[in-house]
């Protein structure tokens, strides 16, 4: 056999119990900003969009604080423009760094789901102890600031290590963005009790559709909606999971905003028929309505 995570079994999505989320609706929807903080002069590069450059690469460290500094504001007004929830994915450096903008997000009712430490170091370059230390730091940083613990995660660069889901779960976080591989919460299995991995999206984000793979701001608008319609549509026979993912440095520049603004104000038309919501909601929803968590981290509706 071929080598496995061990974390959860192959199961077909024709193959599980109906449900229906709050209100009897059939499809969740959930809208991501992720932001972000590098070191200047040190550490990972991540994306670069000045490839070959080495420290201090001002020109890729500035892109990433247009984000910061303009980027997210004009995302939130469009949001709460929207009467949309926002959903955050935040490097716990961003507490020092611009606590402003946190502020800001804080004010309309943001989940804050951590986002490591700094998008400048993935969780795969470290070892147990130091990857234990950062979840330790930022779970901590969060329950300070916010004055309650988060519940959800989601690794640097989309990069956990083989070690991430067990520290999740030794510290304290109840669910994952990190396994892009499903509509529906799934859960795994950890050396810490069972962890819910709640849907992600692989390719409506920004970064691989725009950053990688070239995409226009029209395409990636066009993407978004036609996303949601279409998974509106299959809903009617399995309820749904969707999430859209984007950063405050790529779809925060005017002219995508734009476009992505566009594709926002048609897919609000179907509200009656979504439920806006946030990773943390769906799971909590999940947990208690629909499938508890397993004595032994295997999700019931798995086939071995």
């Amino acid at each position: 056999m071929l080598p496995s995570h061990n974390r959860f079994a192959y199961s077909p999505i024709t193959d599980r119990p109906d449900f229906a989320w709050p209100e009897g609706r059939r499809l969740a929807l959930y809208i991501a900003v992720a932001i972000e903080h590098f070191p200047y002069n040190e550490g990972g590069l991540g994306l670069s969009y000045s490839p070959g450059l080495g420290h201090p690469n001002t020109y890729n460290w500035a892109w990433r604080e247009y984000g910061n500094r303009v980027g997210a504001f004009r995302l939130l007004d469009l949001l709460t423009g929207l009467d949309i929830r926002p959903t955050v994915l935040v490097n716990s450096e961003c507490y020092e760094h611009c606590p402003q903008l946190l502020a800001a997000y804080r004010d309309a009712q943001t989940e804050f789901v951590a986002h490591g430490r700094t998008n400048g170091q993935h969780p795969n370059g470290l070892d147990l102890e130091q990857e234990r230390a950062v979840i330790r730091e930022v779970y901590n940083t969060m329950e300070r600031v916010e004055g309650f613990a988060p519940r959800g995660w989601m690794s640097p660069g989309a990069n956990p290590s083989a070690n991430t889901e067990d520290l999740l779960a030794e510290a304290g976080f109840s669910y994952t963005l990190d396994w892009p591989m499903d509509d529906q919460p799934t859960w795994m299995r950890t050396q810490n009790g069972p962890l819910l991995s709640v849907p992600y999206p692989h390719e409506v984000n920004d970064v691989p559709a725009i950053a990688l793979h070239d995409a226009s701001a029209s395409a990636f608008a066009e993407m978004t909606a036609d996303t949601v319609a279409e998974m509106l549509d299959q809903s009617a026979h399995e309820s749904l999971a969707c999430g859209i993912v984007i950063h405050s440095f790529i779809v925060g520049h005017p002219y995508r905003l734009r476009r992505f603004r566009a594709a926002l104000e048609q897919i609000v038309v179907d509200r009656d028929r979504i439920w806006f919501t946030t990773p943390g909601e769906i799971a909590e929803h999940y947990v208690r309505e629909i499938a508890p968590a397993p004595s032994n981290g295997q999700d019931r509706r798995s086939r071995a």
